[in-house]
Protein backbone atom coordinates (compact mmCIF):
# COMPACT_ATOMS: atom_id res chain seq x y z
CA UNK A 1 0.00 0.00 0.00
CA UNK A 2 2.99 2.20 -0.04
CA UNK A 3 2.22 2.92 -3.54
CA UNK A 4 -1.06 4.55 -2.91
CA UNK A 5 -0.91 8.38 -3.33
CA UNK A 6 -2.79 10.66 -0.48
CA UNK A 7 -5.79 12.65 -1.21
CA UNK A 8 -5.46 15.50 -3.90
CA UNK A 9 -5.04 19.63 -2.73
CA UNK A 10 -7.36 20.98 -5.75
CA UNK A 11 -6.30 24.03 -4.65
CA UNK A 12 -2.43 23.43 -5.10
CA UNK A 13 -3.23 21.94 -8.64
CA UNK A 14 -6.21 24.97 -9.75
CA UNK A 15 -3.85 27.08 -11.59
CA UNK A 16 -3.26 24.44 -14.37
CA UNK A 17 -6.37 22.37 -14.20
CA UNK A 18 -9.00 25.24 -14.53
CA UNK A 19 -6.54 26.37 -17.91
CA UNK A 20 -6.88 22.35 -19.12
CA UNK A 21 -10.71 22.83 -18.37
CA UNK A 22 -11.60 26.12 -20.16
CA UNK A 23 -9.11 24.78 -22.74
CA UNK A 24 -11.92 21.67 -22.79
CA UNK A 25 -15.03 24.27 -22.60
CA UNK A 26 -13.69 25.94 -25.83
CA UNK A 27 -13.18 22.94 -27.08
CA UNK A 28 -17.00 21.41 -26.76
CA UNK A 29 -18.34 24.99 -27.46
CA UNK A 30 -16.87 25.55 -30.50
CA UNK A 31 -19.22 22.23 -31.84
CA UNK A 32 -22.05 24.63 -31.33
CA UNK A 33 -21.45 27.86 -32.03
CA UNK A 34 -21.83 29.67 -35.16
CA UNK A 35 -19.41 31.58 -37.24
CA UNK A 36 -20.64 34.50 -36.22
CA UNK A 37 -20.36 33.80 -32.54
CA UNK A 38 -16.18 32.47 -32.62
CA UNK A 39 -15.62 35.78 -31.17
CA UNK A 40 -16.99 34.01 -27.54
CA UNK A 41 -13.99 31.76 -27.74
CA UNK A 42 -11.37 33.86 -27.39
CA UNK A 43 -13.44 35.97 -24.14
CA UNK A 44 -13.51 32.09 -22.66
CA UNK A 45 -10.09 31.39 -22.92
CA UNK A 46 -8.83 34.85 -22.00
CA UNK A 47 -11.13 34.96 -18.55
CA UNK A 48 -9.68 31.07 -18.24
CA UNK A 49 -6.03 32.34 -18.08
CA UNK A 50 -7.05 35.10 -16.08
CA UNK A 51 -9.28 33.24 -13.65
CA UNK A 52 -5.94 30.82 -13.54
CA UNK A 53 -3.64 33.69 -12.69
CA UNK A 54 -5.44 34.80 -10.02
CA UNK A 55 -6.03 31.11 -8.28
CA UNK A 56 -2.23 31.52 -7.41
CA UNK A 57 -2.78 34.24 -4.69
CA UNK A 58 -4.18 31.67 -2.26
CA UNK A 59 -1.16 29.56 -2.82
CA UNK A 60 1.63 32.39 -1.64
CA UNK A 61 0.61 31.61 2.53
CA UNK A 62 3.17 28.51 2.22
CA UNK A 63 3.88 25.82 0.41
CA UNK A 64 1.74 23.01 -0.88
CA UNK A 65 2.44 19.13 -1.88
CA UNK A 66 -0.44 16.68 -3.40
CA UNK A 67 0.28 13.60 -5.23
CA UNK A 68 2.87 11.99 -2.35
CA UNK A 69 3.65 8.80 -1.50
CA UNK A 70 1.49 7.55 1.80
CA UNK A 71 4.51 6.09 2.87
CA UNK A 72 6.62 9.31 2.72
CA UNK A 73 4.51 12.15 2.56
CA UNK A 74 8.44 14.12 1.64
CA UNK A 75 8.17 12.27 -1.77
CA UNK A 76 5.39 14.37 -3.79
CA UNK A 77 4.96 14.39 -7.85
CA UNK A 78 3.18 18.51 -7.31
CA UNK A 79 4.68 20.97 -5.26
CA UNK A 80 3.19 24.48 -5.06
CA UNK A 81 6.46 26.35 -3.17
CA UNK A 82 7.67 30.17 -4.05
CA UNK A 83 9.61 28.79 -7.16
CA UNK A 84 6.47 27.18 -8.91
CA UNK A 85 4.23 30.20 -8.22
CA UNK A 86 6.74 32.48 -9.62
CA UNK A 87 7.19 30.14 -12.75
CA UNK A 88 3.43 29.85 -13.64
CA UNK A 89 2.95 33.69 -12.80
CA UNK A 90 5.09 34.19 -15.71
CA UNK A 91 4.12 31.31 -17.44
CA UNK A 92 0.01 31.93 -17.37
CA UNK A 93 0.39 36.21 -17.53
CA UNK A 94 2.81 35.44 -20.96
CA UNK A 95 -0.22 32.99 -22.08
CA UNK A 96 -2.74 35.90 -21.53
CA UNK A 97 -0.92 38.37 -23.04
CA UNK A 98 -0.31 36.24 -25.87
CA UNK A 99 -4.30 35.69 -26.18
CA UNK A 100 -5.10 39.26 -26.40
CA UNK A 101 -2.72 39.18 -29.67
CA UNK A 102 -4.79 36.32 -30.50
CA UNK A 103 -7.66 38.13 -30.50
CA UNK A 104 -6.64 40.76 -33.13
CA UNK A 105 -4.89 38.01 -34.62
CA UNK A 106 -8.00 36.25 -35.38
CA UNK A 107 -10.39 39.15 -36.13
CA UNK A 108 -7.90 40.02 -38.84
CA UNK A 109 -7.21 36.68 -40.16
CA UNK A 110 -11.23 36.86 -41.80
CA UNK A 111 -12.05 32.88 -40.46
CA UNK A 112 -8.22 32.55 -42.48
CA UNK A 113 -7.37 30.82 -38.98
CA UNK A 114 -9.41 28.09 -37.24
CA UNK A 115 -10.37 29.50 -34.32
CA UNK A 116 -11.67 26.89 -31.92
CA UNK A 117 -8.50 24.39 -32.66
CA UNK A 118 -6.59 27.84 -32.17
CA UNK A 119 -7.70 28.32 -28.59
CA UNK A 120 -7.76 25.11 -27.45
CA UNK A 121 -4.21 23.93 -28.42
CA UNK A 122 -3.00 27.51 -26.73
CA UNK A 123 -4.91 26.88 -23.70
CA UNK A 124 -3.63 23.18 -23.42
CA UNK A 125 0.25 23.83 -24.43
CA UNK A 126 -0.50 26.80 -21.55
CA UNK A 127 -1.81 24.20 -18.87
CA UNK A 128 0.96 21.73 -19.52
CA UNK A 129 3.46 25.02 -19.17
CA UNK A 130 1.88 25.73 -16.08
CA UNK A 131 2.49 21.85 -14.77
CA UNK A 132 5.78 21.52 -15.28
CA UNK A 133 7.73 24.08 -12.55
CA UNK A 134 5.48 22.04 -10.26
CA UNK A 135 6.58 18.84 -11.03
CA UNK A 136 9.18 16.64 -8.45
CA UNK A 137 9.52 13.90 -10.56
CA UNK A 138 11.19 12.82 -13.87
CA UNK A 139 7.87 11.17 -15.32
CA UNK A 140 5.63 14.40 -14.35
CA UNK A 141 8.35 16.60 -15.99
CA UNK A 142 8.78 14.57 -19.18
CA UNK A 143 4.75 14.80 -19.48
CA UNK A 144 4.59 18.51 -19.02
CA UNK A 145 7.05 19.34 -21.20
CA UNK A 146 5.18 17.52 -23.57
CA UNK A 147 2.09 18.34 -22.95
CA UNK A 148 3.40 21.80 -23.20
CA UNK A 149 4.90 21.13 -26.76
CA UNK A 150 2.57 19.17 -28.90
CA UNK A 151 0.40 21.63 -29.10
CA UNK A 152 2.37 24.65 -29.97
CA UNK A 153 3.98 22.15 -33.24
CA UNK A 154 -0.02 22.26 -34.29
CA UNK A 155 -0.52 26.14 -33.31
CA UNK A 156 2.89 26.59 -35.34
CA UNK A 157 1.36 25.43 -38.48
CA UNK A 158 -1.88 26.16 -38.09
CA UNK A 159 -2.10 28.81 -41.07
CA UNK A 160 -3.65 26.12 -43.63
CA UNK A 161 -1.83 26.81 -47.45
CA UNK A 162 1.00 29.19 -45.78
CA UNK A 163 4.39 27.10 -47.18
CA UNK A 164 6.18 28.93 -44.54
CA UNK A 165 4.12 27.73 -41.30
CA UNK A 166 3.93 24.35 -42.58
CA UNK A 167 7.56 24.00 -43.20
CA UNK A 168 8.28 25.78 -39.51
CA UNK A 169 5.77 23.35 -38.04
CA UNK A 170 7.84 20.47 -39.31
CA UNK A 171 10.91 21.45 -38.38
CA UNK A 172 10.01 22.27 -34.79
CA UNK A 173 8.16 19.26 -34.85
CA UNK A 174 11.09 17.21 -36.01
CA UNK A 175 14.09 19.21 -34.20
CA UNK A 176 11.85 18.97 -30.77
CA UNK A 177 11.03 14.98 -30.70
CA UNK A 178 14.63 14.18 -31.39
CA UNK A 179 15.96 16.08 -28.15
CA UNK A 180 12.87 14.42 -26.26
CA UNK A 181 14.01 11.18 -27.42
CA UNK A 182 17.50 12.17 -26.21
CA UNK A 183 16.00 12.97 -23.14
CA UNK A 184 13.66 10.20 -22.21
CA UNK A 185 17.17 8.10 -22.90
CA UNK A 186 18.92 9.80 -20.42
CA UNK A 187 16.32 9.65 -17.92
CA UNK A 188 16.34 6.22 -18.30
CA UNK A 189 19.91 5.45 -17.16
CA UNK A 190 19.12 7.87 -14.43
CA UNK A 191 16.10 5.40 -13.36
CA UNK A 192 18.69 2.60 -14.09
CA UNK A 193 21.51 3.96 -12.04
CA UNK A 194 18.90 5.14 -9.01
CA UNK A 195 16.13 3.03 -8.84
CA UNK A 196 13.49 6.24 -8.62
CA UNK A 197 12.29 8.93 -10.80
CA UNK A 198 11.43 11.80 -7.59
CA UNK A 199 13.86 14.74 -8.54
CA UNK A 200 15.32 14.34 -4.17
CA UNK A 201 15.48 10.96 -3.80
CA UNK A 202 18.06 10.90 -7.11
CA UNK A 203 19.74 13.63 -5.81
CA UNK A 204 20.62 11.29 -2.71
CA UNK A 205 21.04 8.29 -4.45
CA UNK A 206 22.94 9.18 -7.33
CA UNK A 207 25.80 9.75 -5.20
CA UNK A 208 26.31 6.33 -4.22
CA UNK A 209 26.19 5.22 -7.38
CA UNK A 210 28.14 1.58 -7.91
CA UNK A 211 31.46 2.46 -9.39
CA UNK A 212 31.19 0.52 -12.47
CA UNK A 213 27.65 2.75 -13.34
CA UNK A 214 29.37 6.11 -13.02
CA UNK A 215 30.19 6.81 -16.45
CA UNK A 216 26.05 5.54 -17.23
CA UNK A 217 24.78 8.09 -14.51
CA UNK A 218 26.90 10.58 -15.65
CA UNK A 219 25.78 9.93 -19.33
CA UNK A 220 22.12 10.24 -18.26
CA UNK A 221 22.38 13.58 -16.22
CA UNK A 222 24.07 14.95 -19.86
CA UNK A 223 21.26 13.33 -22.23
CA UNK A 224 18.76 14.32 -19.60
CA UNK A 225 19.71 18.12 -20.11
CA UNK A 226 19.43 17.96 -23.87
CA UNK A 227 15.43 18.40 -23.90
CA UNK A 228 15.44 21.58 -21.55
CA UNK A 229 17.94 22.86 -23.83
CA UNK A 230 16.17 22.59 -26.82
CA UNK A 231 13.47 24.21 -25.14
CA UNK A 232 15.51 26.91 -23.96
CA UNK A 233 16.73 27.45 -27.31
CA UNK A 234 20.45 26.93 -26.48
CA UNK A 235 23.11 26.46 -29.09
CA UNK A 236 23.41 24.00 -31.12
CA UNK A 237 19.66 23.21 -30.19
CA UNK A 238 18.96 26.75 -31.57
CA UNK A 239 18.19 26.09 -35.05
CA UNK A 240 14.37 25.88 -35.35
CA UNK A 241 13.96 29.27 -34.03
CA UNK A 242 13.94 31.79 -36.79
CA UNK A 243 11.91 29.47 -39.18
CA UNK A 244 9.67 29.01 -36.63
CA UNK A 245 9.03 32.48 -35.54
CA UNK A 246 8.75 33.63 -38.96
CA UNK A 247 6.15 30.93 -39.78
CA UNK A 248 3.77 30.93 -36.79
CA UNK A 249 1.34 33.17 -36.04
CA UNK A 250 2.76 36.48 -34.27
CA UNK A 251 0.93 35.63 -30.97
CA UNK A 252 2.56 32.01 -31.32
CA UNK A 253 5.81 33.75 -31.74
CA UNK A 254 5.64 35.38 -29.11
CA UNK A 255 4.30 32.73 -26.74
CA UNK A 256 6.58 30.15 -27.73
CA UNK A 257 9.33 33.47 -27.08
CA UNK A 258 8.40 33.32 -23.18
CA UNK A 259 6.11 30.44 -22.65
CA UNK A 260 8.20 28.41 -24.04
CA UNK A 261 11.64 29.32 -22.70
CA UNK A 262 10.16 29.77 -19.48
CA UNK A 263 9.53 25.74 -19.39
CA UNK A 264 13.00 24.50 -20.29
CA UNK A 265 14.41 26.99 -17.64
CA UNK A 266 12.54 25.64 -15.45
CA UNK A 267 12.82 22.52 -16.11
CA UNK A 268 16.75 23.05 -16.78
CA UNK A 269 16.64 24.14 -13.05
CA UNK A 270 14.66 21.65 -11.60
CA UNK A 271 16.72 18.56 -12.78
CA UNK A 272 20.76 20.33 -12.38
CA UNK A 273 20.32 21.80 -8.67
CA UNK A 274 17.40 19.76 -7.56
CA UNK A 275 17.82 16.06 -8.74
CA UNK A 276 21.81 16.54 -9.94
CA UNK A 277 23.38 19.02 -7.62
CA UNK A 278 26.26 16.03 -6.72
CA UNK A 279 26.83 15.95 -10.25
CA UNK A 280 27.49 19.64 -10.93
CA UNK A 281 30.84 19.26 -11.79
CA UNK A 282 29.31 17.56 -14.92
CA UNK A 283 26.55 19.80 -16.06
CA UNK A 284 28.14 23.15 -14.59
CA UNK A 285 30.92 23.40 -17.46
CA UNK A 286 28.95 22.24 -19.92
CA UNK A 287 25.79 24.81 -19.10
CA UNK A 288 28.48 27.60 -18.85
CA UNK A 289 29.67 26.87 -22.70
CA UNK A 290 26.14 26.62 -23.73
CA UNK A 291 25.60 30.29 -22.28
CA UNK A 292 29.12 31.74 -23.72
CA UNK A 293 27.73 30.07 -26.96
CA UNK A 294 24.39 31.15 -26.93
CA UNK A 295 24.25 34.71 -26.44
CA UNK A 296 27.32 34.59 -28.84
CA UNK A 297 25.92 33.12 -32.02
CA UNK A 298 22.21 34.93 -30.86
CA UNK A 299 23.98 38.22 -30.85
CA UNK A 300 25.78 38.04 -34.16
CA UNK A 301 22.80 36.24 -35.71
CA UNK A 302 20.50 39.27 -34.77
CA UNK A 303 22.77 42.10 -35.96
CA UNK A 304 23.20 40.58 -39.50
CA UNK A 305 19.59 41.02 -39.70
CA UNK A 306 18.81 43.24 -42.85
CA UNK A 307 16.29 45.82 -42.51
CA UNK A 308 14.44 45.43 -45.75
CA UNK A 309 14.75 41.83 -45.86
CA UNK A 310 10.76 40.76 -45.60
CA UNK A 311 9.98 39.58 -41.76
CA UNK A 312 13.62 40.78 -40.94
CA UNK A 313 12.16 42.79 -37.08
CA UNK A 314 10.18 39.06 -36.22
CA UNK A 315 13.82 37.22 -36.98
CA UNK A 316 15.52 40.18 -35.03
CA UNK A 317 13.15 39.41 -32.36
CA UNK A 318 13.87 35.68 -32.88
CA UNK A 319 17.60 35.45 -32.73
CA UNK A 320 17.55 37.97 -30.13
CA UNK A 321 15.71 35.77 -27.64
CA UNK A 322 18.40 33.20 -28.45
CA UNK A 323 21.10 35.50 -26.81
CA UNK A 324 18.76 36.26 -24.50
CA UNK A 325 18.31 32.49 -23.20
CA UNK A 326 22.35 32.44 -23.06
CA UNK A 327 22.59 35.68 -19.88
CA UNK A 328 19.35 33.27 -18.57
CA UNK A 329 21.65 30.17 -18.62
CA UNK A 330 24.69 32.36 -17.08
CA UNK A 331 23.15 32.04 -13.46
CA UNK A 332 21.98 28.08 -13.73
CA UNK A 333 25.54 27.86 -14.32
CA UNK A 334 27.16 29.61 -11.75
CA UNK A 335 25.01 27.46 -9.36
CA UNK A 336 26.96 24.60 -9.84
CA UNK A 337 30.15 26.87 -8.08
CA UNK A 338 28.37 29.07 -6.04
CA UNK A 339 28.23 28.50 -2.23
CA UNK A 340 24.98 30.19 -2.91
CA UNK A 341 22.86 28.47 -5.54
CA UNK A 342 19.28 29.64 -4.34
CA UNK A 343 20.45 32.85 -5.15
CA UNK A 344 21.84 32.11 -8.24
CA UNK A 345 19.05 30.47 -9.41
CA UNK A 346 17.16 33.26 -7.70
CA UNK A 347 18.73 35.54 -10.78
CA UNK A 348 17.46 33.57 -13.50
CA UNK A 349 13.72 33.72 -12.24
CA UNK A 350 14.43 37.50 -11.61
CA UNK A 351 15.92 38.08 -15.62
CA UNK A 352 13.28 35.74 -16.84
CA UNK A 353 10.36 37.93 -15.22
CA UNK A 354 11.96 41.07 -17.07
CA UNK A 355 12.67 39.43 -20.06
CA UNK A 356 8.92 38.08 -20.66
CA UNK A 357 7.63 41.88 -20.10
CA UNK A 358 9.40 43.64 -22.08
CA UNK A 359 9.38 40.82 -24.89
CA UNK A 360 5.89 40.72 -24.88
CA UNK A 361 5.69 44.44 -25.23
CA UNK A 362 7.85 44.13 -28.44
CA UNK A 363 6.33 41.48 -30.10
CA UNK A 364 2.57 43.41 -29.22
CA UNK A 365 4.00 46.57 -31.11
CA UNK A 366 5.30 44.43 -33.61
CA UNK A 367 1.83 43.09 -34.21
CA UNK A 368 0.48 46.43 -34.19
CA UNK A 369 3.07 47.34 -36.88
CA UNK A 370 2.14 43.93 -39.10
CA UNK A 371 -1.57 44.76 -39.28
CA UNK A 372 -0.62 47.48 -41.86
CA UNK A 373 2.76 45.88 -42.94
CA UNK A 374 2.28 42.51 -42.97
CA UNK A 375 5.84 41.93 -44.15
CA UNK A 376 7.27 43.25 -41.11
CA UNK A 377 10.59 44.53 -42.13
CA UNK A 378 12.53 46.51 -39.67
CA UNK A 379 12.39 49.64 -42.28
CA UNK A 380 8.53 49.34 -41.80
CA UNK A 381 9.13 50.83 -38.63
CA UNK A 382 10.83 53.43 -40.20
CA UNK A 383 8.84 57.20 -38.90
CA UNK A 384 6.65 54.89 -36.50
CA UNK A 385 6.96 57.77 -34.17
CA UNK A 386 5.12 60.22 -36.78
CA UNK A 387 2.51 57.55 -37.47
CA UNK A 388 1.95 56.48 -33.48
CA UNK A 389 4.25 58.40 -30.99
CA UNK A 390 2.85 55.95 -27.97
CA UNK A 391 3.79 52.93 -29.66
CA UNK A 392 7.21 54.25 -30.88
CA UNK A 393 7.69 55.14 -27.48
CA UNK A 394 7.37 51.85 -25.65
CA UNK A 395 8.94 49.66 -28.49
CA UNK A 396 11.83 52.19 -27.74
CA UNK A 397 11.66 51.40 -24.20
CA UNK A 398 11.38 47.94 -24.81
CA UNK A 399 14.24 47.51 -26.81
CA UNK A 400 15.86 49.66 -24.53
CA UNK A 401 15.22 47.35 -21.49
CA UNK A 402 16.50 44.53 -23.59
CA UNK A 403 19.56 46.39 -24.23
CA UNK A 404 19.82 47.04 -19.92
CA UNK A 405 20.01 51.06 -20.83
CA UNK A 406 18.45 53.56 -19.27
CA UNK A 407 15.43 54.62 -18.90
CA UNK A 408 14.79 51.02 -18.98
CA UNK A 409 16.21 50.56 -15.90
CA UNK A 410 14.66 47.18 -15.17
CA UNK A 411 17.03 45.79 -18.16
CA UNK A 412 20.09 47.15 -16.56
CA UNK A 413 19.39 46.02 -13.17
CA UNK A 414 18.54 41.95 -14.37
CA UNK A 415 21.71 42.61 -16.61
CA UNK A 416 23.96 43.35 -13.40
CA UNK A 417 22.50 40.41 -11.24
CA UNK A 418 23.41 38.01 -13.61
CA UNK A 419 26.43 39.64 -14.28
CA UNK A 420 26.72 39.41 -10.49
CA UNK A 421 26.56 35.76 -10.18
CA UNK A 422 29.28 35.12 -12.69
CA UNK A 423 31.66 36.59 -10.49
CA UNK A 424 30.59 35.69 -7.51
CA UNK A 425 30.56 32.16 -8.51
CA UNK A 426 34.55 32.51 -9.90
CA UNK A 427 33.09 32.11 -13.59
CA UNK A 428 34.96 35.82 -14.62
CA UNK A 429 35.62 34.89 -18.22
CA UNK A 430 32.23 34.10 -18.80
CA UNK A 431 31.23 37.44 -17.12
CA UNK A 432 33.83 39.03 -19.89
CA UNK A 433 32.26 36.90 -22.58
CA UNK A 434 28.37 38.36 -21.73
CA UNK A 435 29.92 42.22 -21.61
CA UNK A 436 31.12 41.87 -24.75
CA UNK A 437 27.51 40.23 -26.05
CA UNK A 438 25.67 42.98 -24.36
CA UNK A 439 27.99 45.93 -26.24
CA UNK A 440 26.90 43.69 -29.70
CA UNK A 441 23.76 43.73 -28.86
CA UNK A 442 23.73 47.40 -28.07
CA UNK A 443 24.48 48.20 -31.72
CA UNK A 444 21.64 46.60 -33.19
CA UNK A 445 18.88 47.09 -30.15
CA UNK A 446 19.59 51.37 -30.94
CA UNK A 447 20.06 50.84 -34.62
CA UNK A 448 16.05 49.70 -34.70
CA UNK A 449 15.57 52.17 -31.77
CA UNK A 450 16.92 55.35 -33.55
CA UNK A 451 14.75 54.25 -36.86
CA UNK A 452 11.44 54.92 -35.21
CA UNK A 453 12.37 58.52 -34.76
CA UNK A 454 13.30 59.49 -38.15
CA UNK A 455 11.33 61.18 -40.68
CA UNK A 456 9.04 58.47 -42.82
CA UNK A 457 9.08 57.77 -46.19
CA UNK A 458 6.11 59.11 -47.88
CA UNK A 459 2.69 59.99 -46.01
CA UNK A 460 1.87 58.77 -42.76
CA UNK A 461 -1.54 57.28 -41.92
CA UNK A 462 -2.50 56.19 -38.65
CA UNK A 463 -4.91 53.49 -37.87
CA UNK A 464 -7.08 52.56 -34.83
CA UNK A 465 -5.55 50.34 -32.59
CA UNK A 466 -8.26 47.27 -31.07
CA UNK A 467 -8.81 47.02 -27.94
CA UNK A 468 -7.47 43.91 -26.95
CA UNK A 469 -4.11 44.70 -28.93
CA UNK A 470 -3.88 48.28 -26.64
CA UNK A 471 -4.84 46.19 -23.97
CA UNK A 472 -1.78 43.70 -24.69
CA UNK A 473 0.65 46.97 -25.30
CA UNK A 474 -0.67 48.65 -22.16
CA UNK A 475 -0.39 45.87 -19.64
CA UNK A 476 3.19 45.03 -20.83
CA UNK A 477 4.15 49.35 -20.49
CA UNK A 478 2.79 49.35 -16.84
CA UNK A 479 4.45 46.31 -15.71
CA UNK A 480 7.80 47.11 -17.33
CA UNK A 481 7.41 50.64 -16.19
CA UNK A 482 6.74 50.00 -12.89
CA UNK A 483 9.38 47.67 -12.21
CA UNK A 484 11.63 49.98 -14.02
CA UNK A 485 11.02 52.29 -11.05
CA UNK A 486 11.53 49.70 -8.27
CA UNK A 487 13.29 46.84 -9.87
CA UNK A 488 14.56 45.85 -6.65
CA UNK A 489 11.39 44.14 -6.37
CA UNK A 490 11.69 41.98 -9.02
CA UNK A 491 14.95 40.22 -7.09
CA UNK A 492 12.62 40.14 -3.78
CA UNK A 493 9.60 38.37 -5.97
CA UNK A 494 11.57 35.90 -7.49
CA UNK A 495 13.78 34.35 -4.65
CA UNK A 496 13.14 30.40 -4.79
CA UNK A 497 12.55 27.99 -1.95
CA UNK A 498 13.81 24.82 -4.23
CA UNK A 499 16.80 24.14 -1.40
Amino acid sequence: MSSMVQSVDWLAIAPPTVTAVAGLVVLVADLFLGDGRKALLGSVSVAGLAASALLLLPLLDGDHATFCLSGDTGLCSYTADRFTLVIQLLVLGGALLAALLSVTALKDADKGLPEGEYWFLLLSSAAGAALLPASRDLATLVVALEVASLPAFALVGIKHGDRKSSEAALKFFLSSVTATAVSLMGISFVYATTGTLYLTRIADRIQHVDGQFHTLAQAGVVLTLVGFAFKTAAVPFHFWVPDTYVGAPLPIAAYLSVVGKAVGFSGLILVTVVAFPSYADVWGPALAALAALTMTVGNVGALRQRATRAYSAVRLLAWSSVGQAGYLLVPIASAAYSKDAEKAIGSTVAYALMYAAVNLGAFAVAALVARTSPRNRISDYRGLYARSPLSALLLGFFLLCLAGLPPGIIGLFAKVTVFSAAVDAGLGWLAVIMAVNVVIALFYYLQWTTLLFRSPEGETERHPVPAPLTAAIALTAVLAIALSGAPQLILRFSATTLF
